[in-house]
Parts: structure tokens; sequence; C-alpha cells
């Protein structure tokens, strides 16, 4: 096969538009690495918000509205060292793979995006995006599932079938499934994901128990309160999420780090707190997310 010749980012319609059977090949060629590196930790960048209508970053409702200045950024955050790889939908991953910002990197495919922000069917997070077999057939490393909980909520119903089938599927094919649980709750109609140490517990054992194999599933997890006894709640490897920025940086550095002291924390999958910081230096933030969970093995 011969290999595969990254494009510009200008290039990129072109390309879409006359040879898009390049992004076949190209995933083809990919140039891959094991899930793991030497120190057992990942450090994900996350880029699916914006399939589900969520642009918001801080203040700014449309921060991620352009897609050339987030393509961009992510393509600054991926580069650095101590970043294991990126998860995102098809769209995002398709552009990155052109740009060659993929090679050697771990690429989790984002799944289910069907529960749009804001929208009255927003707990009916139906898979919208990657399957399990075009995760394989692509050769991604593994996908992603936003596995929301809402008891008042009939559309959780759907939405565990539909997680338990995705798990069931990925562990067939020996591929990581990332389940993002959260414990939900619908006010004034608006979800509301509940953060505290008992909710999360409480997802940890529904998500846990999802699907006919966990021999390849992990957690996504927030940093919530008393986080060493809500990690007792598992032996599923663990990822915490970044969230959405909102004190100053060097409060969420210092909670990831204390939380990475946590032995079932494998790392961290961060996207806007990294792609959107205060001062606008994307490699500075991410150079310091790498330093927390890397250190000096990297």
């Amino acid at each position: 096969m011969s290999p595969f010749h990254p494009v510009s980012r200008a290039d990129l319609s072109t390309v879409r538009a006359g040879a898009a059977h390049r992004i076949g090949e190209a995933w083809d060629a990919r140039r891959r690495r094991p899930l793991l590196g030497d120190d057992g930790r990942l450090l994900v960048v996350a880029a699916d918000h914006p399939a589900r209508g969520a642009l918001g970053v801080r203040q700014d409702a449309m921060a991620m509205a352009s897609r050339s200045d987030f393509l961009d950024r992510l393509a600054t955050a991926v580069s650095r060292p101590g970043v294991d790889g990126v998860l995102g939908t098809a769209d995002v991953l398709d552009d990155l793979l052109l740009l060659g910002a993929l090679e050697g990197k771990v690429v989790i495919g984002s799944m289910n995006r069907g529960g749009l922000q804001g929208a009255v069917f927003e707990l009916d997070d139906r898979f919208t995006g990657y399957t399990a077999d075009e995760i394989a057939a692509r050769g991604l490393e593994g996908g992603k599932m936003l596995t929301r909980i809402a008891l008042g909520d009939p559309g959780t119903a759907g939405t565990l079938e539909a997680s338990a089938r995705a798990i069931t599927d990925l562990a067939a094919r020996g591929l990581m499934a990332m389940v993002e649980p959260f414990w939900s709750v619908l006010e004034d109609g608006r979800v509301r994901n509940l953060l505290d140490p008992d909710s999360t517990i409480r997802s940890i054992h529904v998500a846990s128990g999802l699907g006919a194999s966990s021999a390849h599933t992990w957690l996504k997890l927030p940093v919530v309160d008393d986080l060493p006894r809500v990690m007792d709640a598992t032996t599923l490897p663990t990822l915490l999420l970044g969230g959405d920025p909102q004190g100053h940086p060097d409060d969420s550095y210092a909670a990831w780090a204390r939380a990475l002291e946590i032995p079932a924390v494998r790392g961290l999958v961060v996207g806007r707190a990294l792609l959107y910081p205060p001062g606008g230096d994307v490699a500075a933030a991410v150079d310091i997310a790498a330093d927390l969970v890397h250190g000096a093995r990297r």
C-alpha cells in the first residue's frame, strides 16, 4: 500500500468533494499504536461536543462554531508530547486523519450524539455516530458512549439497552468500550447531571453491569468530591473527564493532580479546558495536563 500524504486544512473540502476515497485509504494506511504505553496511562483530547450542539465554553455560547479554528486547536493539542489520542465523531476524526494528525495515536469514536443539548429529547441518547463494525473496520481503538441514567425519563431504558449492545459488540472485537455514565434528573425542562459522590457511585454500578462482557469496558467519570470512595465502587479502568472550565485553570490542574494519585485512575479525557484555555495558549495547557498524567515518564 502506498503511503498516505496529508493534505492542508485549506484542501479538506476539495478532497472530500472530489477524492473522498482518500479517507478510507488513509484509515487503512494509518500508523497505529497499542492502547496503553509503558506507564499504563492515557491523555485523550475530547472533540465530540459539537455533534450534540454543545458549542459553548465559559461565557461564549459559540466558542466552537468555527471548524477551521477548532481543527487548528485540535491539531496543536494532539501534536504535543504526552498526548496519547483523541475522541471524536467521524466528521472531526476524518478531518484530523486527512491532516495527518492521527498517526501513531489512540483514536476513540463517539457513538451516541442523539441527545442534543437542550432538546426535549435530550435524555434519549440514541446512537447516531460510530458503530462497532465501523470502529473495527477503520482501525480505531475503541468507542465511547454517553450513558445518562434518569429514573424519571423513559428514554433511559433505550439508552441502557443501546449502550449494553455497543459494549457487547466492541468486546467481541477486542476493542475498548468507554462508558460515560451520569445519574441525571430533568428539572424545568433541562437535564442536570448529579455530581455528588453517591449519585456517581450509583451510575458506576449501573454502567459496570451493562453488556455481555466487561473485559474491555472502561469508565469515563467526572472529578467529584470524595473521589477515593467513588473509585472504590469499581475495578474497571477509569479516565477522568476535564469538564467545562469555569474557575481558574490552576484549580482544575490541582484537582486532576489529586485524582491521578488514585491507582484506579488511568488518566484524563479533556476537551474544552485544553482546547480553549484562558489566554488561548493551547500548547501550554496541554503540556501541563501531559505532565500531570505522564510526569517524568513521558
